[in-house]
């Protein structure tokens, strides 16, 4: 699967990392600025160039009447929804936007949602993608607001931390794809999967208790500490993407999965990209 980077910029990229208006997402926990699966993708095109085509994935909810695993189906499905935008994909950002109006409904926060997914459809028809990208980002934040203003901050917490670890399993793969560890910059967020692991574990037991959670504050936890664990040799850090990658894609099918079977190890190994050698 060819989705390497492409055509190196004059700069550095296996150091490029996310600038502070990347940082600087819509949406902020207490004193915590999460970036959108929109801005860590944006760092990694500035790196290089994905084959953002083969990294399109088919946009499917859980049958599931849990809100904890609809508010983490909805940070990876938006996740999913930037991807297609990326690989102008307008088919699969309609699928996922239709998707995201379900979950939305389930959750009891798509009466103001309407507007955005007939935007979605409009502008992925037209293949107007700049447009569409904003109108992504919007909806996302539109829904994280409406849960907000209906008291229900530990759902934006999940949604949220669902949404940076697709972004991650996306970004991970690609840093992958290629042998230098092209973009690797822009993984080196270890201070906030710390603090998304803190908040994770600060939410009411109802919620962090479920296996789902658990998984996605041990992903976190790990992927915090690999992150830390800087080393100037590029066969450990592939190890330790490949770590991530893994742990991400794991934790991202078992969001996805009607079963609510979360992943207590990664038992079945994730394929991870060939290295490229251009």
């Amino acid at each position: 699967m060819a989705i390497g980077c492409h055509g190196a910029q004059s700069m550095d990229p296996a150091n490029a990392r996310m600038t502070e208006p990347q940082k600087k997402a819509a949406v902020f926990l207490d004193v915590l600025s999460v970036p959108s699966p929109g801005e860590v993708f944006a760092a990694i095109n500035k790196a290089c160039r994905p084959n953002w085509a083969t990294l399109v994935t088919p946009a499917t909810a859980p049958v599931t009447t849990e809100r904890p695993q609809l508010a983490l189906a909805v940070g990876v499905l938006t996740a999913n929804g930037y991807v297609a935008e990326e690989a102008q994909d307008g088919q699969q950002v309609k699928n996922v936007g239709r998707e995201l109006m379900a979950l939305a409904k389930s959750l009891g926060v798509s009466q103001s949602l309407l507007g955005r997914g007939n935007s979605l459809m409009e502008f992925a028809d037209n293949n107007d993608w700049n447009a569409l990208a904003d109108e992504l980002e919007a909806t996302e934040n539109e829904v994280k607001n409406t849960m907000m203003g209906q008291k229900d901050r530990d759902l934006v917490v999940l949604t949220s931390a669902a949404a940076w670890l697709r972004g991650l399993e996306v970004a991970t793969g690609v840093v992958l794809s290629n042998d230098s560890l092209q973009g690797a910059g822009v993984l080196y967020q270890p201070e906030l999967a710390r603090r998304l692991a803190t908040q994770l574990d600060s939410l009411p037991d109802r919620i962090k208790s479920g296996a789902l959670v658990q998984a996605v504050k041990r992903t976190m936890e790990t992927t915090a500490s690999l992150l830390e664990a800087q080393d100037t040799k590029t066969d450990t850090q592939r190890e330790n993407y490949t770590k991530i990658h893994h742990d991400c894609s794991a934790v991202v099918k078992a969001i996805l999965s009607s079963s609510m079977k979360a992943p207590s190890t990664v038992s079945s190994p994730v394929p991870v990209p060939t290295p490229s050698k251009s």
